[in-house]
């Protein structure tokens, strides 16, 4: 592997770890770890939760749906967010992808830290309740094949009409220029990825 470019730094989970409890403004706090389809967030979440006492991750993917890609927000606003920024239980009901329908209710009880990943993660509607927002930066072919792997060739149509969906809501939000952190979804940089990452902008622990 080349070692680290120009703009790019290798910081260790840990010191992102303690960054995002120094952020905190509440209890609990909101970590948003957003990007396109394929950038990469699904084990980013995992690996900071390990390091985040009292953390749990919830996935957009609870609430969006291939009819409903990104217009499905309001339900987690209501559900979610909202609850928990006024101290009350938050319940929701996950979409079963397989049926193609809400699940039954789930109660979600967060201690100290919501990690929350999936696509559209840090839009504008959100931001008043995030205390961290973290982009990851992939290259498109890189999240298509990705994409391809998990859900098979035959799913290619319906990937290349979420992305197109995927640009207008970037352009739109613009959550990128907003983020507290911009990692490399896919580095070529010399790193332990269980224990680091390549970040793509200035980090101030």
């Amino acid at each position: 592997m080349p070692a680290v470019g120009e703009g790019e730094s290798v910081v260790s989970l840990e010191e992102i770890a303690r960054t995002i409890r120094g952020s905190a403004r509440r209890c609990p706090s909101i970590v948003a770890i957003d990007g396109p389809g394929g950038a990469g967030k699904s084990t980013l979440a995992r690996r900071l939760a390990a390091l985040l006492p009292g953390s749990q991750v919830l996935s957009t993917d609870e609430f969006a749906s291939w009819e409903v890609p990104l217009d499905w927000w309001p339900r987690l606003l209501e559900e979610v967010l909202v609850p928990l920024a006024e101290k009350r239980s938050a319940t929701y009901r996950p979409y079963d992808w397989k049926e193609r329908r809400l699940g039954e209710e789930r109660s979600l009880v967060v201690k100290d830290h919501l990690i929350l990943e999936g696509v559209s993660s840090g839009r504008l509607e959100f931001a008043p309740f995030l205390d961290f927002l973290i982009w990851l930066e992939t290259p498109r072919v890189e999240r298509l094949a990705r994409g391809l792997q998990r859900d098979g060739e035959q799913m290619r149509s319906q990937w290349l009409a979420w992305m197109r969906d995927e640009d207008r809501h970037l352009r739109r939000h613009q959550t990128r220029s907003r983020a507290d952190l911009i990692v490399s979804g896919a580095p070529t940089a010399r790193h332990d990825p269980e224990t680091s990452l390549v970040v793509l902008t200035p980090f101030r622990s």
